[in-house]
Parts: C-alpha cells; sequence; structure tokens
C-alpha cells in the first residue's frame, strides 16, 4: 500500500472524550436543577457536539430563548476539565510512534473547535504534522474540504492516505475526498456495513498492521 499520509478523527477515535462531555452536561443540568442523564445515553452524541447534547439534556431546540446560553456554558464547563477523565484509546500512543517512525505524516481532522481541539492536543502531548478543525473552513465533516486541505497542507495526494475514524461522516468524508477509509469498532457509534468503509479495525494495533 503505497500510503504516506495517517488523517484521524478526534473524538471517538484517537481520543475518549465522552467522560468528560458528559460531566459538562451533567454539571450543567445540576447547576440548573434538573436531572443527570447516564453516560449511555450521552455517549452516542458525542460526534454531533456540544448543541446535541444541550437539546438533549434539556429537551429543546435551538429556538429556545436559553439555548445560546446553555450551550456556551457547557462548552466552557468542558474547556476546564477537558482532560479531567479522558485518555487516549488503546493502543494509540504506540500507533503515532509507529507512525513517526515510518517517516509518515500523521494528522487531525475533526469537527471540534480549533479552541477545544488545540487545547486537547496539548494536554495529551499529541503533535499532529496537520489540525484541521470545525471552524477551520466554511465547510465540515462530511463535506470533502477538511481532508481535502489536511493533504494541500502536506503536499500529499488524496491517493496517498489513509482517514481513520467511528462515525459514518468520517467515512463519507472520506469517499467524497477520494481518500480510502478505516472505520473503528471501539468508538462511539456503531459500525454499519452500509458506511461503505475501505478497511475495518477493531484496535489501535490493526491499523499498524495494516500500514
Amino acid at each position: 500500500m503505497s500510503i504516506n499520509t495517517i488523517l484521524f478523527d478526534l473524538d471517538g477515535t484517537l481520543i475518549d472524550t465522552a467522560p468528560d462531555l458528559a460531566y459538562a452536561l451533567n454539571t450543567l443540568l445540576k447547576y440548573s436543577g434538573l436531572s443527570e442523564k447516564s453516560y449511555e445515553k450521552i455517549k452516542p452524541l458525542v460526534a454531533l457536539g456540544g448543541k446535541a447534547l444541550i437539546k438533549f439534556g434539556f429537551d429543546c431546540d435551538e429556538l429556545h430563548p436559553d439555548f445560546i446560553d446553555r450551550h456556551q456554558k457547557i462548552l466552557n464547563i468542558y474547556r476546564d476539565n477537558i482532560s479531567q477523565f479522558s485518555k487516549m484509546f488503546s493502543g494509540i500512543d504506540a500507533l503515532i510512534k509507529t507512525i513517526k517512525t515510518k517517516g509518515m505524516f500523521f494528522g487531525v481532522v475533526t469537527n471540534k473547535p480549533e479552541n477545544l481541539t488545540h487545547l486537547l492536543l496539548e494536554k495529551f502531548d499529541i503533535n499532529p504534522d496537520v489540525v484541521v478543525c470545525g471552524d477551520t473552513l466554511a465547510f465540515n465533516k462530511p463535506h470533502p474540504a477538511p481532508l481535502l486541505y489536511a493533504c494541500a497542507q502536506l503536499a500529499i495526494n488524496p491517493s496517498q492516505c489513509l482517514f481513520v475514524g467511528d462515525d459514518k461522516n468520517d467515512m463519507l468524508a472520506g469517499q467524497n475526498a477520494h481518500i480510502k477509509t478505516v472505520a473503528v469498532t471501539y468508538g462511539y457509534s456503531k459500525v454499519k456495513k452500509d458506511w461503505h468503509y475501505d478497511y475495518l479495525i477493531n484496535q489501535a494495533k490493526g491499523l499498524v498492521e495494516l500500514i
């Protein structure tokens, strides 16, 4: 396989961030005098971002007069506790070292905002060659623009790249950018065959074997 670049989704692929996002939501609910939500129900919503968590936790839509304030508050709580319970998925540290040892490029393409993305990467001492966030461009995954932008920044052809993710939108983004995709089963979404991924791995070391 003539691959020289591995791009990764962040939440649910490189780092298990769901515990701190659940903490942020439940802290806000407690402040508001409401009952906490179970981690099992929060976890599948993590990939959808803070707005989805507010909609679920408060049973409201974006037209609610308090929605913007609640959204900002959950982001603030999360920012202040961004690495309290989160951790890298098993084998990710060794995988990153293998990628670098092989002289390959390593990047992150996420829909997470830039300020939170860079803070999280800093907390875990992860130093990608390129980082594309949810507010870097006008378009987010599943649009191909973030992946193509990452390739352009590294001056590599999309055909030389793999994109690894745990969500259907990651696979769609890869397909739209004509980049081969790797779905991980250890993330937040239940992987389905209709995602049309190119490869499937159950743990990080599976990617080591693939490259």
